[in-house]
């Protein structure tokens, strides 16, 4: 324990930065207060981070006028919605973003830069300025999507307010260039413990929720939303007292506050407190989404595209998740297209609560060579899907057959770009009307690719294979995860009714042999049963059906007919798994025992479990680099995949999924959970691996995309180079045409729920 602790001291000495200081030395001795400004790495994003373009020049080329211009319109839509995310994030995240296009609105990069240089900034500040900048635009907000941490700016904060005062945008602006600064610029660079990191109450910073709400108010309004049949999607939750009494708005987005009845609309007394649904959240973003969309409708090839975007529509106009539903169902239909989209408050990663949906968009070309070869995939579904280890009562009554396409990406507006997606994540549709399934062709292509001095914790010669069959493999898992992970499972249901979607009598849990006693109940969803650990225990549930479905033959034989490179996928596919499992522990909180990112908790507990497996399946030793700094190595005896590794994670994927189908919280939790646990006891110190994880941590990728314009008849695609340069012009021609309204409803949206963050909200 005390060699732990002082390494542990080492270690988070060694993961500072050091600019403050030395830009302190460089200065006048006035500046020698920086000189023990030392910022954690992992609240910074470095100078050498990697930032790629996402290629689809070829994909754009190949359609035709019409569906250049479809393409067009919905990515229209995408980005405006996309800016909610910013409201979605934290209460200066939009602030921020508005200051830093006025900035470079007004001069470009390389322009702003000789400023810079005027003002005093060397080349290494205003480098990281230009990746701070690049950063909030990749993850529209000044928290980390892949693991939700906050990132500052890593130069000192009046460097960059010099940069600010001698900008052409202060010279035209002073006054609102200087309200605007002053508005964001403490929470740019507070670091105080709650702002590290989103979540609710005292653990996080969110913008789901008020600030004075805690975990049970969250869970009074999910019993309130149930028992009027409202998703929590689109929602997000204000409270305040009244004469002692508490009071809750429930606020919808949508681009009306008025129009259209809604039947849930109004103010409702429940268990002792008053609930007020009401719309209108995002107002001026909603608009210009469903305006697009409208314009979208034009270009459609089809009728259940038409029907597709009048239903969005309908859904941002209006706050309708009913309506959202109905036009997933005509996407759902809509089988094969060309250029397929989603959009709309997906994925409720984020929340603290797991329940209400970050907004996404995203507009995609297919790649029919990558897509006839998960169509086979398709294909064997029915035949593996008896293959899973559990009981077919507890599998759908009937699989659909989805679409699974792999789709060169031109658009994704949100937090992040996934590598794979399989949704709508509507249960009720799910369970009974299919699903679709995509594969993000030239992310892939781009995101997952590593140099070998870069690959931590692997031995030199699993080194080579991992990077020589890391592609494949990972191409299989995204398949099999997404279609057969997200895909399989029956949910037990009892509706309004009384009407059980199950045999009551007859079936059992094959964990204890006795008949099944719980159930959803009405209107319980997954999300909204399980809810803090829903997002996690799903996405685990689904790593472990790709891992265990990998050993079987057939899926393999859809990616290569030989016997010994398939062998070299399942190897590197488990490898890369207990890796990332490792990695997982840069998304953990120790000071609030939390996890801030819901794949790599998955992935440690799978890890967990392999562990537990035993007779050296895998191991995992301390040890002390080249470097003469604190190391590990994770080794995966290969021999034993099929056998130690096939049984242990069939026993835990039965468990997962007999406590998912059933409703078994209590019993869901404490699994998952149990397996979660970082501790310094035990026979590994994760505690302790935590530290070396964190100062071996390589930055996660950015992305930049094109922009697409209309000049006469035709659409251009404009395209631009993988740099911290080229994110931030690809941010500013984004919204050229219409950038002071867009800033002015952002920031009026901003100051509007100004009040709510504050413990004392009222």
């Amino acid at each position: 324990m005390f060699r732990c602790n002082v390494i542990q001291g080492l270690r988070i000495w060694k993961s500072y930065t050091f600019s403050a200081v030395s830009v302190a030395l460089k200065r006048k001795p006035q500046a020698s207060r920086l000189l023990f400004t030392m910022v954690d790495s992992q609240y910074y994003l470095p100078n050498d981070i990697g930032i790629s373009a996402l290629d689809c020049t070829e994909a754009f080329r190949l359609l035709s006028p019409r569906e250049q211009l479809y393409a067009h319109y919905l990515s229209r839509s995408a980005w405006y919605g996309g800016l909610a995310v910013l409201l979605q994030t934290s209460p200066e995240s939009a602030s921020i973003f508005v200051l830093l296009q006025r900035l470079f609105r007004k001069q470009p990069p390389a322009q702003l830069g000789n400023v810079a240089t005027a003002a005093g900034l060397s080349p290494e500040e205003y480098q990281a300025f230009l990746v701070y900048a690049a950063g909030l635009y990749a993850n529209m907000g000044n928290y980390k999507s892949f693991g939700d941490t906050k990132f500052i700016p890593n130069l000192p904060k009046e460097n960059l307010k010099a940069l600010v005062w001698q900008s052409q945008a202060f010279q035209d602006s002073p006054s609102e260039m200087e309200a605007l600064w002053d508005s964001c610029s403490t929470l740019l660079y507070s670091l105080e413990d709650k702002q590290k990191q989103l979540g609710l109450g005292d653990k996080g910073i969110t913008t789901y929720f008020s600030g004075n709400c805690c975990l049970e108010d969250a869970e009074l309004a999910q019993k309130f939303l149930d028992s009027k049949n409202l998703s929590a999607y689109n929602t997000r939750l204000f409270k305040k007292k009244s004469e002692g009494k508490s009071c809750y708005e429930v606020r919808l987005a949508s681009a009306v506050q008025e129009g259209e009845t809604n039947p849930n609309s109004g103010e409702y007394n429940f268990e002792d407190r008053v609930f007020t649904v009401s719309r209108g959240d995002y107002d001026h973003l909603m608009k210009k989404v469903s305006e697009n969309l409208e314009k979208a409708k034009d270009h459609a090839a089809n009728e259940n595209q038409k029907r597709m975007l009048e239903e969005y529509s309908r859904s941002f106009t209006f706050g309708s998740v009913e309506a959202h539903k109905e036009g997933s169902r005509f996407w759902i239909k809509d089988k094969g297209p060309i250029v397929e989209s989603y959009i709309g408050f997906i994925e409720s990663y984020r929340d603290p609560f797991g329940s209400r949906g970050e907004f996404e968009g995203f507009v995609a070309v297919v790649n029919k060579a990558m897509s006839e070869r998960f169509a086979k995939l398709v294909s064997s579904a029915e035949v593996l899907l008896p293959e899973l280890p559990w009981p077919k009562d507890f599998e759908k009554d009937r699989f659909l057959l989805p679409d699974f396409t792999s789709l060169d990406v031109l658009t994704f507006a949100g937090s992040g770009i996934p590598a794979g997606i399989n949704i709508p994540n509507y249960d009720d549709i799910r369970q009974s009307e299919g699903f679709k399934n995509v594969s993000l062709g030239n992310v892939l292509a781009v995101a997952y690719a590593t140099q070998k001095d870069k690959l931590t914790f692997l031995d030199e010669e699993d080194k080579d294979v991992y990077i020589k069959w890391k592609g494949p493999s990972f191409e299989v898992q995204v398949g099999l995860h997404e279609l057969l992970g997200h895909g399989s499972g029956k949910l037990f249901v009892q509706d309004e009714k009384g009407t059980f979607n199950f045999e009551q009598d007859n079936v059992c849990n094959p964990e204890t042999g006795e008949k099944i006693t719980t159930w959803y109940k009405g209107n319980e969803t997954w999300d909204s049963k399980f809810s803090t650990i829903s997002c996690s225990y799903e996405e685990c549930r689904a790593e472990c059906v790709g891992l265990y479905l990998c050993l079987n033959k057939h899926v393999l034989r859809s990616v290569n007919p030989s016997e010994c490179i398939n062998e070299e996928v399942v190897y590197v596919n488990w490898l890369n798994m207990v890796r990332a499992g490792l990695l997982g522990l840069e998304f953990y909180t120790s000071e609030s025992k939390s996890w801030r990112q819901a794949h790599m908790q998955a992935r440690f507990v799978i890890l967990r479990v392999l562990l537990e497996a035993g007779e050296g399946l895998v191991t995992l030793k301390e040890s002390t680099g080249k470097d003469g700094c604190p190391d590990a190595l994770i080794t995966l005896d290969r021999s034993k995949i099929h056998t130690v590794g096939k049984g242990a994670i069939e026993r835990f994927l039965c468990k997962l999924q007999v406590l998912k189908s059933t409703a078994d919280v209590e019993g869901g939790r404490a699994l998952y959970e149990g397996y979660s646990a970082v501790s310094d006891g035990g026979s590994h110190n994760f505690l302790c691996l935590r530290e070396t994880v964190l100062q071996r941590k390589e930055a996660r990728k950015m992305f930049v995309q094109a922009n697409t314009r209309v000049k006469g008849d035709s659409v251009e695609l404009v395209e631009y180079e993988g740099s911290a340069t080229g994110l931030i012009c690809s941010f500013t021609e984004r919204f050229a045409d219409d950038a002071e309204e867009v800033e002015a409803h952002l920031l009026e949206l901003n100051k509007r729920d100004a009040p709510c963050w504050t413990l004392e909200s009222v």
